[in-house]
């Protein structure tokens, strides 16, 4: 499969890594050269400096030969913006986004985007810790 990456921060290097390693085509994208310090040596896709707001950078990612463009990102209205391009211009079949904010993942629905929250991710997880550890504190009484 054909990836499209971008941001190399942490969830976005963790990514390219997995993917590169699983045998995936997988181009990073983000605006600082340095930001690809965090991908492993053994990394075996290719790395872009460039702003993925703009259609020449696409460009350069071959974005019309994506099958998934991932936006992970730090900023929502970055990530909104980067998958409506993806989705809307370029027709890519899978569209991700990272999304912090819970409130917009509506947005992105209607738009035909994935989304993962961390935030709710992480609040789902701990509602599930505290009613496991609930029950069974309630049978061990």
């Amino acid at each position: 499969m054909y990836i499209i990456v971008v941001g190399c921060g942490r969830v976005g290097a963790y990514l390219g890594n997995r993917l590169s390693r699983e045998g995936h085509d997988v181009v990073m994208i983000d605006q600082s050269e340095a930001a690809f310090d965090s991908l492993a040596e053994d990394f075996g896709g290719f790395k872009l400096v460039g702003d993925a707001t703009e259609v020449d950078t696409l460009h350069k990612a071959r974005i019309e030969d994506a099958d998934l463009v991932v936006a992970a990102t730090q900023y929502d209205n970055v990530n909104l913006m980067i998958a409506q391009i993806a989705k809307r211009v370029f027709n890519v079949p899978l569209v991700l986004a990272r999304v912090f904010d819970p409130k917009r993942e509506e947005i992105y629905r209607v738009l035909g985007v994935e989304t993962v929250c961390p935030t709710t991710l992480s609040a789902e997880r701990v509602i599930s810790i505290i009613r496991d550890w609930s029950s069974s504190e309630r049978t061990s009484r």
